[in-house]
């Protein structure tokens, strides 16, 4: 176990320099959703109200755009590469690295959804988190579900090339739907049964809760179960249709 945790330990510290040495991982994956942070900030300057939804909406996106998106573009790549095959025959424990991954998918979440309530509370006139339970549970919850999923979704891409297209087909309309329902009250009602359905609206609901209005963890025991059963799914098909081997030759 302790050969093990040094092992996870030391591929941690790797994960993180080949991140920060990969500038458009970086931006994709980290940067993005602070600028949209910016914008929207300029854009909504003055109006507290919008304000106040504009915050957990973009650390809702953050969480996504650092489990979703990045695991499927480094799991199709390391794939495709031949990486995982070449990792896979190492005396590397399969723990060990896969820990390492989830780490790394972790602090990238952490440092946003921390520079995001720093901007908020320094520029956009946001309190301190109201429910620090509430905001812990919600982002573990959504950290698990959402990273399951882009390794789930990492499956059905069949090559590195096509890995922009096939995330920003998922993630733009997920982003789109659910901020525009958790934004105005006259969305469609196809429109908004979709967007509870999907796993951004509810996380975005229990960081609006945590981050705003301080509802408590207890309002949104809903919006908790949406994001955990995303979770478990895509834990199965993570676990099922993984695969160390190139999909093409």
């Amino acid at each position: 176990m302790a050969d093990a945790l040094t092992l996870s330990w030391r591929q941690y510290r790797l994960e993180r320099r080949m991140f920060w040495r990969n500038p458009s991982a970086a931006f994709f994956n980290f940067l993005l959703p602070l600028l949209f942070l910016v914008a929207g900030g300029a854009i909504l300057h003055g109006s507290q109200h919008d304000l106040n939804r504009l915050i957990p909406a973009i650390a809702g996106m953050s969480v996504m755009s650092t489990t979703f998106t990045a695991l499927a573009y480094n799991i199709v790549f390391l794939r495709e590469r031949g990486v995982l095959k070449r990792i896979r025959g190492t005396p590397l424990p399969t723990s060990s690295y896969f820990g390492a991954v989830a780490a790394n998918a972790v602090t990238n979440t952490v440092l946003q959804i921390a520079i995001v309530i720093l901007a908020g509370r320094l520029f956009f006139g946001i309190s301190w988190p109201r429910e620090w339970l509430e905001l812990i549970v919600f982002v573990v919850v959504g950290v698990v579900s959402l990273a399951s999923l882009g390794v789930a979704f990492a499956h059905v891409i069949p090559n590195f090339e096509s890995t922009a297209a096939y995330v920003n087909a998922v993630f733009l309309p997920v982003v789109f739907i659910s901020f525009y329902v958790f934004d105005t009250k006259s969305a469609p009602g196809f429109l908004r049964q979709i967007a509870e359905a999907l796993p951004l609206k509810p996380l975005i609901d229990g960081l609006s809760g945590a981050l705003v209005t301080g509802t408590g963890l207890g309002s949104h025991l809903d919006a908790l179960a949406v994001i955990a059963l995303w979770g478990v799914f895509g834990l199965y098909l993570a676990v099922r249709g993984f695969s160390w081997e190139q999909s093409r030759t």
